[in-house]
């Protein structure tokens, strides 16, 4: 597809559903002059995590990478008032810039933000049995996605929203061994969701300047 088109199809889109936020533009300004990576979701995407959060009902989500809070912020948005959002995020300075961003964006009181390995962090979580999340977004290192989705899992229960991003990789996931390992990674991931028998799922293509894609998954 024509990269200019994907363009023009996700700034129509973007038009219509998903007017000018000052609060999330300055996110995205506060995250680029702390020097952090321009890999936040899309305005789009934080639209559908939103919805997806509504849809879902839920009212405990677990966040596995949080940068600098963008699509925290969005998902957050989306809880009632008595909401919880846990954020796991591996690098104290992006922690920090997304806590300053959810506390602007007036939904810090429902934001933890826990700083660490999100390994280390899920198995905590895990071994103190906290209640099972409603909704899980995985958005971090690639390599982890597969071990990220076996964890997630034990803090599930049946009806859990699992959504990871990044997983078509501008069609690269589509060779048999691709050369970038973040998308060997994330082909090793998508066979894995497909063949995970706890789950019902699907991956939509994301447009934007790379072809990418989202998958949506729920816990039988």
């Amino acid at each position: 597809m024509d990269p200019d088109l994907r363009l023009h199809i996700e700034k129509y889109i973007e038009g219509l559903f998903v007017p000018p936020d000052p609060v999330l533009t300055q996110n995205v300004a506060d995250a680029d002059a702390a020097g952090l990576p321009a890999i936040q979701v899309s305005p789009n995407q934080g639209r559908l995590l939103y919805l997806l959060t509504k849809i879902s009902g839920a009212k405990r989500i677990l966040e596995i990478g949080t940068l600098g809070g963008y699509s925290t912020t969005w998902l957050a948005r989306a809880l009632p008032e008595d909401g919880v959002l846990i954020s796991l995020e591996l690098d104290r300075k992006h922690a920090d810039v997304a806590r300053k961003n959810v506390d602007r964006a007036g939904v810090g009181s429902r934001v933890t933000i826990e700083v660490g390995t999100a390994e280390d962090t899920l198995e905590r979580l895990i071994k103190t049995s906290v209640p099972p999340f409603d909704l899980v977004f995985i958005d971090a290192d690639k390599p982890g996605y597969e071990n990220y989705l076996d964890l997630s899992l034990r803090l599930s229960r049946p009806g859990t929203v699992i959504i990871a991003d990044n997983l078509i990789r501008d069609g690269a996931v589509l060779q048999t061994s691709p050369e970038e390992e973040n998308a060997r990674a994330a082909r090793a991931f998508n066979a894995k969701l497909a063949a995970e028998t706890r789950l019902e799922s699907i991956i939509i293509p994301v447009l934007g300047k790379r072809i990418d894609g989202m998958s949506i998954s729920i816990v039988k």
